[in-house]
C-alpha cells in the first residue's frame, strides 16, 4: 500500500495551544517520492493578531476577517490527515498545537505516527551551521517564496523531506542501520520512517559508493595521499611583471597592481634573505592570501614548506576550498596544503566506536553520534570544525577527541585509516602547512615540536597575535573542578578500571592504589589552600602581589610545600603506570584501550596541573600577574611580556618571518607591534590601499551627542535605543552596532528586541541566541537585521561588503582602566617608563577602529557609513590621533541626528540610483 506523508505547516497567534489560535493551515500531499496534491486556507482565529505576528506572516487582522472560522474546517483537516504520517519541520510545537484545536472543536486527539524534519536535518546534514527551515531552503536551492506562510513553509519542508529521503538512500546500509539503532531518541515515529527506508534499501543491491569504504562495521570515506611532485624540469621563473602575470593568469584571474606588488614584495623577501623580519600592510579585500601564496609557490618544498599562520578558521577554509584551487590551475608546480591543529579538534575513530558499544540515555550524545555516522562518510581530515557544532566541550566530543599519535594501537581496525595518521602523511607530502595563531603559540609549551622547522613562516592577520599570545600564556588551575573530577574517578571505581590493565604487574597495581589516595589528598589540600588565599585579597582586587604573599599564613605555607610534594608523587606514580601501559598497549583489548585513553587524559591534565601551581607560587617578577577568580575557585597565571617573540622557543625555528593584516600601524607609529613583538626595528612596508574613500565612505558624528562619562547607565542605554531605533526605521538593511560593555548591550537589546520584532526586524545580539558563528551566519542570510556585538566583533568580522553598509560605533573602545588584567598591565608599562595612556590605550583604540572601518569596506565596489556617537573623537585631547590613525580622504562629518540618518540613506541610494539611470 502507498504510504502517504501529510507535510503540514501552521501559523498561530501565538505559542500557547490553550489561549491562542490557528490562523493558517497548509498541507502537502507526497506519495512514492512525489507531491501529489495540496490544502491551505487561512483561520479566522476570533482573536487579534499581534503586529509582531502580523509582520512575521504577512497575515492581517482584515485579511483572515473573511476566512472560515477553525471550527468550519476541523473535519476537512481531520480527513484529509486521516491514514496518513505527519510530517512537520519541528513537529513538538505542530502536531499538539492542532491535535488541540482538533479537539476544542469536537473531533478525537491526533493518533496519526509523526515525523520531524529538524531532527532528520540535524543527523544526515551534519555540517550544516543552521536548521531553521528557510537557511535550509537556502542552502538547498528550495523554492520558498513566502517564508513564515503555512502554504509556503509547508511546500519547502515536502521538498526538504525529499531530499533527507534521497540523503539517507545514498548511504550505505551499514551506516543507516547504526543510525537506526540509535534513533529511538529521535522524535514521534521517526525511527520507524528511517526502519522503513532500510527495508527498501536492502530490496536494492547495496552498491557501495567507489570513494567509500567499511571498517570494522563504520563507512568512510577513503582518504588519498597526493604525492608531492617536483618539477625538475622546465622549471619556471618567478613572473615578476604585469605581462608575465597576466601571461600565468591566462584571463582566470584579474592583474591588480597592488596585489601584484605584495607578490613580488613577498618573492624578494624570502628569495634575497637579507632580513629575519618584515611587517607588511595590506588592506583587506586586496587579495592578500594569493597574493603570498603564488610568489611562494616558487620557493616552498615540502622539505622547506610554508607555514601560514592565520586567527580564523575562515581565512583557512577559504585558502583550501578556493585560493589553492584556483592556483593550482595555473601553476606550473602545484601548492600541496595541510592543516594542523591540536589532536583534539580530530576525531579518533577507536574512541569513537566503543561509545557506540554502550548504550546512552542522553538524547543530545545519541544525536552527537548519528550525526558523525553520516559525517564520515563525508570527512577526509576528522576534522570537528567541519561539523560548526556550537558546543565542542559536550561530553561526547571530549570522549571522541584524539589524544595524539603515541596513544595509537597498531592491532586495532582502525589504525590503518587513522585521520591523525593520515594528516601525518599528507604534512609529508605538502609544501603548505596551515595553521592558527594559538597553535604555533602552543609549540612554547610542548615538550616535542609539532610544526617542522623551516624557512619561510608567514604569519597573517597578524595584529591578532598579540592577544592569542597573551591568552595562550594564561594558566588556570581550578580547585573544585579538580576535586569534583577526583570525585568522579572515585564513584565511577576508575582506579580499579586503570589496576586491571596491569593484572601482570603488582608494583603498578599498587602505583595506582597509591594514585588513588594522594589524588584525594591533593584536591582536599588545593581546597584549603584556596581559602588561606583568598584571605590576601579584597573585593576591590583579587590579585595577589609579592608582598601579599609574603603575609600568607603559617599554614598556607606549609600547604604550599605539602601541594608540591604530592604533585611530584602523583605524576611519579603516574609516570610509572603509563610507562608499563605504553610497553602493553598492544595487549590492550577495546574496552581496556578506553580504560587507558581516561587515563591520558587525567595524566596530561595533572602535568598541566603542576606546571600551573609552580608557576603560581614561583614566579614573581614584574611581568607575572597572579589573581584569583571565585568562579570555580581558580588561580589564574599570566606572562604580561608573552607577545616578545625572541623570547619564544619557536621563533628561532623560522629563518625568515613575514607578519600581514590590514592594520599594522597606529596612525603615523610604525613601530606599534614591533614594539610589542620585541623586535623594535624592524620595517613595515605599507601596500597602498586601493579604496577610494572619498567615495566609499563616510563618518559621522551627531552633533548634540550626550557626556557619556557623566551619563548614567540607564539614561545611556535609552539614547543608545534611541538613535539605534531612528536608524533602524529609516534604513530597511542590515546594520551592526559595536558596544564596549556587555551591561549596555543587554539593555539596549531588551529596549529594541519587541518594538523592531512587531516590525518584522531580527535582533541578534551576542551571548543571546547562539554562537558567534551562528550570529553570523544569521546576520548574514537576512536582508534588514541588526546585530549587536562586542569584543570579538570589534575585528574578526568578515562580512561582504554588499551584506555590510552601516555600523554604529557607540563608543570609543578603550579598555575598561579598573579591569584588574588592564590595571596591571597599567602598572608594568609605568615600571617600564612609558605612558599606559599615550603609548598603549590610545594607539590600542585607533587600532580598533580602523579593524571597525575595515569591516565596512572590502572591495572598490563597497560602500559604506560609520556613526560614531562618541564626540571625544572631536573635543579630546588625543582625538586628533585617532583621527590621523583612519584614512586621511574619509569624510568625518558633524549633524544632528535626523540629519545623518537622512545623510547615510542619500549616501548608500546613490549608487544604485546612478545604475539606474
Amino acid at each position: 500500500m502507498t504510504k502517504t506523508y501529510a507535510v503540514v505547516d501552521i501559523e498561530t497567534t501565538g505559542t500557547d495551544p490553550k489561549t491562542d489560535r490557528i490562523i493558517q493551515f497548509g498541507c502537502v500531499l507526497v506519495e512514492d517520492g512525489k507531491i501529489v496534491s495540496r490544502f491551505a486556507t487561512d483561520i479566522n482565529p476570533d482573536q487579534k493578531i499581534s503586529k509582531q505576528i502580523q509582520h512575521l506572516t504577512g497575515l492581517t487582522n482584515q485579511r483572515v476577517r473573511k476566512a472560515p472560522y477553525f471550527e468550519d474546517v476541523a473535519l476537512t483537516i481531520y480527513n484529509l490527515l486521516a491514514d496518513t504520517t505527519f510530517v512537520a519541520h519541528n513537529i513538538f510545537f505542530d502536531y499538539p498545537f492542532l491535535s488541540n484545536e482538533l479537539e476544542r472543536c469536537g473531533m478525537p486527539k491526533l493518533r496519526i505516527p509523526g515525523i520531524d524534519t529538524v531532527e532528520l536535518a540535524q543527523v544526515f546534514f551534519p555540517t550544516n551551521l543552521s536548521f531553521r527551515l528557510s537557511d535550509l531552503a537556502n542552502e538547498f536551492h528550495l523554492s520558498h517564496d513566502n517564508p513564515h506562510q503555512a502554504d509556503s513553509d509547508a511546500e519547502v519542508t515536502a521538498q526538504l523531506l525529499l531530499k533527507i529521503e534521497a540523503t539517507i538512500k545514498s548511504l550505505p546500509l551499514v551506516t543507516v542501520e547504526e543510525i537506526i539503532r540509535l534513533a529511538d531518541h529521535m522524535a514521534f515515529q521517526t525511527q520507524d520512517y528511517l526502519i522503513e527506508l532500510a527495508e527498501e534499501m536492502k530490496s536494492q543491491p547495496d552498491r557501495l559508493l567507489p570513494d567509500l569504504e567499511v571498517v570494522h562495521g563504520l563507512a568512510l570515506k577513503k582518504k588519498r595521499v597526493p604525492l608531492y611532485e617536483e618539477a625538475y624540469y622546465e622549471k619556471k621563473a618567478y613572473p615578476r611583471s604585469k605581462k608575465a602575470k597576466e601571461t600565468l593568469y591566462q584571463g582566470q584571474l584579474t592583474f591588480r597592481k597592488e596585489q601584484s606588488r605584495l607578490m613580488n614584495l613577498v618573492y624578494d623577501f624570502f628569495n634575497k634573505k637579507t632580513e629575519k623580519n618584515v611587517l607588511v600592510e595590506a588592506a583587506t579585500g586586496l587579495g592578500k592570501t594569493m597574493g603570498y601564496l603564488l610568489p611562494m609557490s616558487y620557493l616552498a618544498t615540502p622539505e622547506k614548506p610554508l607555514i601560514v599562520s592565520t586567527v580564523s578558521l575562515l581565512l583557512q577554509e577559504q585558502m583550501l576550498e578556493h585560493d589553492l584551487p584556483v592556483l593550482n590551475q595555473l601553476l606550473h608546480q602545484p601548492l600541496q596544503a595541510v592543516v594542523m591543529k591540536s589532536s583534539s579538534h580530530y576525531i579518533d575513530l577507536a574512541r569513537f566506536y566503543q561509545t557506540l558499544r554502550k548504550e546512552t540515555e542522553q538524547k543530545q550524545y545519541a544525536f552527537y553520534q548519528m550525526a558523525v555516522l553520516v559525517w564520515l562518510t563525508q570527512t577526509e581530515t576528522g576534522d570537528f570544525d567541519e561539523l560548526n557544532m556550537t558546543n565542542l566541550r559536550h561530553t561526547f566530543w571530549q570522549e571522541v577527541g584524539h589524544q595524539g599519535l603515541d596513544t595509537l594501537v597498531q592491532h586495532n581496525p582502525f589504525y590503518q585509516v587513522d585521520f591523525l595518521r593520515y594528516r601525518q602523511a599528507k604534512l609529508e607530502q605538502s609544501n603548505v602547512i596551515i595553521t592558527n595563531h594559538a597553535f604555533l603559540a602552543q609549540e612554547n609549551q610542548r615538550k616535542n615540536f609539532q610544526l617542522p622547522a623551516s624557512p619561510y613562516l608567514i604569519i597573517d592577520e597578524a595584529h591578532h597575535l598579540n592577544k592569542v599570545l597573551e591568552r595562550v600564556s594564561t594558566q588556570q588551575l581550578n580547585v573544585l573542578t579538580i576535586q569534583k573530577e577526583v570525585h568522579r574517578l572515585k564513584e565511577t571505581n576508575t582506579f580499579q578500571q586503570w589496576q586491571t590493565l596491569a593484572k601482570q604487574d603488582q608494583a603498578v597495581q599498587h602505583a595506582i592504589e597509591l594514585l588513588e589516595d594522594v589524588a584525594e589528598e591533593l584536591a582536599e589540600d588545593l581546597i584549603d589552600l584556596y581559602a588561606e588565599l583568598r584571605q590576601l585579597t579584597t573585593r576591590e582586587s583579587t590579585i595577589i602581589t609579592k608582598d601579599q604573599m609574603d603575609s600568607l599564613s603559617l599554614v598556607g605555607e606549609q600547604l604550599i610545600q605539602r601541594i608540591e610534594r604530592l604533585y611530584e608523587d602523583a605524576l611519579s606514580l603516574a609516570q610509572q603506570s603509563q610507562s608499563y601501559f605504553m610497553a602493553h598497549k598492544e595487549a590492550f583489548t577495546s574496552q581496556q584501550q578506553n580504560y587507558w585513553n581516561n587515563f591520558i587524559d587525567w595524566f596530561e591534565n595533572l602535568q598541566q596541573q603542576q606546571t600551573t601551581f609552580e608557576a603560581f607560587f614561583e614566579q614573581w617578577e614584574a611581568r607575572y600577574v597572579h589573581w584569583l577568580d571565585e568562579r570555580g575557585q581558580t588561580l589564574h597565571f599570566q606572562d604580561l611580556t608573552a607577545s616578545l617573540l625572541p623570547e619564544t622557543k619557536w621563533y628561532q625555528r623560522y629563518e625568515q618571518i613575514l607578519y600581514i593584516g590590514g592594520t599594522l600601524k597606529s596612525g603615523s607609529d610604525r613601530q606599534y607591534f614591533p614594539k610589542r613583538w620585541g623586535i623594535p626595528d624592524v620595517s613595515l612596508k605599507v601596500i597602498p590601499s586601493p579604496y577610494d574613500y572619498a567615495k566609499q565612505a563616510r563618518l559621522f558624528l551627531p552633533d548634540d551627542g550626550i557626556a557619556i562619562q557623566e551619563t548614567s547607565t540607564e539614561h545611556y542605554a535609552k539614547y543608545l535605543t534611541d538613535v539605534i531605533r531612528k536608524l533602524a526605521e529609516a534604513e530597511k538593511r542590515p546594520i551592526l552596532v559595536l558596544f564596549t560593555s556587555h551591561e549596555i548591550l543587554n539593555r539596549v537589546y531588551h529596549h529594541l528586541k519587541v518594538p523592531l520584532l512587531n516590525e518584522g526586524r531580527e535582533v541578534l545580539a551576542q551571548g543571546i541566541g547562539g554562537s558567534r558563528e551562528k550570529l553570523l551566519k544569521r546576520f548574514l542570510l537576512s536582508e534588514d537585521a541588526l546585530l549587536f556585538g562586542a569584543d570579538s566583533f570589534w575585528e574578526g568580522v568578515d562580512l561582504p561588503g554588499e551584506v555590510l553598509q552601516i555600523m554604529v560605533v557607540t563608543r570609543l573602545p578603550f579598555e575598561n582602566p579598573r579591569r584588574p588584567l588592564v590595571k596591571i598591565r597599567n602598572d608594568y608599562l609605568e615600571e617600564q617608563g612609558m605612558n599606559p595612556f599615550f603609548q598603549e590605550a590610545v594607539p590600542h583604540t585607533a587600532l580598533r577602529l580602523r579593524q571597525a572601518l575595515g569591516r565596512l569596506i572590502r572591495s572598490e565596489t563597497d560602500k559604506g557609513v560609520m556613526i560614531l556617537l562618541d564626540r571625544r573623537f572631536l573635543t579630546a585631547g588625543y582625538g586628533e590621533r585617532l583621527r590621523k590613525a583612519l584614512p586621511k580622504e574619509l569624510p568625518i562629518e558633524e549633524a544632528s541626528l535626523p540629519q545623518i540618518v537622512e545623510k547615510t540613506h542619500e549616501f548608500l541610494s546613490s549608487n544604485k540610483n546612478a545604475e539606474n539611470e
